[in-house]
C-alpha cells in the first residue's frame, strides 16, 4: 500500500461531473505508488492557490538533444525542501507515434507496463503536439524508460526550438476520402528531418501534419507551418444508383437545407433532367447526377472550393475527383505573437503519386526549413516570419514562383494596378502551356 492520501477537496469537485475524470485515475494509480499520492497533493496546493508550481531545467537521455520535458516542483519549505517529496520531479517523455496512429492492443498494454514500472502510469495520448506523452517521471527513471519504449521500436519526439513529431490522418488506410498516401509522406518526411527533430536548432519549433483531404482531420492548417492537405483537380464523381438512394431516404427538403444552401460559392443547382450540363454535352467543368426520374443535382466544378460539405453529406453519391494530390499551406500557428494565423496556400496543387513526387514534397520542405533557419527571429513561427519580411520575399527565397491560386485574403477594394498586366498574362500562359 502507499502512504495516506492528501485531502483533495478541490479535485475531488471534478469527479462529480457525469464525466470520467483524470482524478479518478490518479487515485487508481495512486493506491499502489507514493509518487501519485504526492502528484495529487501537489496538484490540489494548484488549485488551492491557482498558480503553477512546475519549473524547466536539464534532463535528456544519451544521444539526444530533446524530446524531454523537465518538470521540478517549486513548492518548498522553509528549509528548501519539497513539500511532496516524493513528487519533487514529474518530467514527460514525448514519444513519436506511427504514421496514421496505428497502433495494437499488445502495444498498448505494452507501453502501460512500462511506464507503471518507471513513472506515474499517466499516458496521454496525440494532443495537438502529435506525440505521445508518457507524463511524470523522475530524472533517474527517464533513460530507463526511454531505453524499453525504444526497444520496441518507438523514437523520441521534438521538444524546443526544434522540427516538431509530425502527424498524419488514418487517411488510405481507413478512409474513402483520402487523396495521396499520408503514411508514406509523412514517413518521408520524418526520415528526412530526424536530425532536426532530435537536435533542436532552429529558431523555434517547426510542426509538419498530413490530412488526406480538405476535411483536414489533423486540423494542420491551423496548426502546422506546413500542411499538406489532399486535394483533387478534376470534377467531383457521381453515382446516381446511391443518389438515387439518398434522396429517397433524406427527401428534397434535406437537400436544399443541407447540401444547396450550404455550399459556398453556390455551385450546386436542382435543375430539370433534360437542363441539366454534363460531359454529353460537352461542357466538362459540370457534374451532374440523377436523383429521381425528373431532377438532378448539378455541380459547377469551376466554382467548387473542395470545403468537403457535399461529400461529407451525400457520401458515395458525390466522391472525390480522380486527378488527386496535394494543397501546400505554410504558417498556420496558435496564439503567440501576432495572434492565430492560418496557412496559406504556397503550391496549389502537387500530384502525389510515384516516389519522385514525395521526393519533391520532401525537397519543398528542406528549402522552407532552411530559409526559416536562416531568416526568422529568435521564438518567431514561420507565419509571423512571412508577415514580417512579406509573401513574395519568402516565396523568392524558397524559389517558388508566384501563382494567382496563392489565395491569403481576398481582395478588399475593386482597384488592380495593370502596370505589366499583358506581361503578366503572357507569362502565366506560357507556363500553362509548358505544363
Amino acid at each position: 500500500m502507499a502512504k495516506p492520501m492528501h485531502p483533495t477537496p478541490n479535485l475531488d469537485q471534478l469527479e462529480s461531473g457525469p464525466w470520467p475524470s483524470f482524478v479518478t485515475g490518479l487515485k487508481r494509480l495512486a493506491k499502489d505508488k507514493d509518487y501519485v499520492v504526492d502528484i495529487l497533493g501537489h496538484l490540489e496546493h494548484s488549485y488551492q492557490t491557482r498558480k503553477g508550481y512546475w519549473k524547466g531545467g536539464t534532463v535528456g537521455v544519451r544521444g539526444y538533444g530533446g524530446g524531454i520535458i523537465p518538470r521540478f516542483t517549486e513548492i518548498k519549505d522553509e528549509n528548501g525542501q519539497p513539500v511532496f517529496k516524493d513528487a519533487a520531479e514529474f518530467h514527460t517523455i514525448r514519444v513519436m507515434p506511427p504514421p496514421g496512429m496505428h497502433y495494437n492492443t499488445a502495444t498498448l498494454r505494452q507501453f502501460c507496463d512500462i511506464w507503471e514500472k518507471h513513472g506515474s502510469g499517466l499516458i496521454a495520448l496525440h494532443g495537438q503536439s502529435g506525440d505521445i506523452m508518457f507524463q511524470g517521471a523522475t530524472t533517474e527513471n527517464v533513460q530507463k524508460a526511454f531505453d524499453e519504449i525504444n526497444d520496441m521500436g518507438f523514437d523520441l519526439g521534438g521538444a524546443g526550438p526544434a522540427v516538431r513529431t509530425s502527424m498524419s490522418c488514418v487517411g488510405a488506410a481507413r478512409c474513402e476520402q483520402s487523396c495521396y498516401d499520408e503514411a508514406k509522406a509523412h514517413r518521408e518526411v520524418l526520415n528526412t528531418f530526424l536530425d532536426d527533430i532530435h537536435r533542436p536548432a532552429l529558431p523555434y519549433k517547426f510542426k509538419f501534419k498530413f490530412s488526406g483531404c480538405p476535411n483536414d482531420c489533423m486540423n494542420s492548417i491551423q496548426r502546422s507551418d506546413m500542411a499538406v492537405i489532399g486535394t483533387w483537380r478534376d470534377n467531383i464523381r457521381t453515382d446516381e444508383a446511391l443518389a438515387k438512394k439518398w434522396f429517397a431516404k433524406h427527401g428534397m427538403n434535406e437537400l436544399v437545407n443541407d447540401v444547396v444552401a450550404r455550399c459556398p460559392t453556390k455551385a450546386i443547382q436542382i435543375k430539370e433532367i433534360k437542363d441539366v450540363r454534363g460531359s454529353a454535352t460537352g461542357d466538362s467543368h459540370f457534374s451532374s447526377v440523377a436523383i429521381n426520374d425528373a431532377q438532378a443535382l448539378e455541380i459547377d466544378n469551376k466554382d467548387c472550393v473542395r470545403c468537403m460539405h457535399c461529400i461529407n453529406v451525400m457520401t458515395g453519391a458525390l466522391a472525390t475527383g480522380v486527378d488527386k494530390g496535394a494543397t501546400i499551406l505554410v504558417g498556420g500557428k496558435r496564439t503567440l505573437k501576432i495572434g492565430d494565423l492560418m496557412g496559406t496556400v504556397v503550391i496549389p496543387f502537387m500530384p502525389l503519386q510515384k516516389d519522385e513526387d514525395y521526393e519533391k514534397l520532401t525537397e519543398l520542405g528542406q528549402k522552407i526549413i532552411d530559409f526559416f533557419a536562416e531568416n526568422a527571429l529568435e521564438h518567431e513561427r514561420t507565419g509571423e516570419m512571412i508577415e514580417r519580411i512579406g509573401l513574395v520575399n519568402f516565396l523568392e527565397g524558397i524559389e517558388v514562383e508566384i501563382d494567382a491560386n496563392m489565395v491569403s485574403t481576398p481582395r478588399m477594394n475593386p482597384y488592380v494596378n495593370t502596370v505589366g498586366w499583358d506581361e503578366e498574362v503572357a507569362r502565366i500562359n506560357a507556363k500553362k502551356a509548358a505544363a
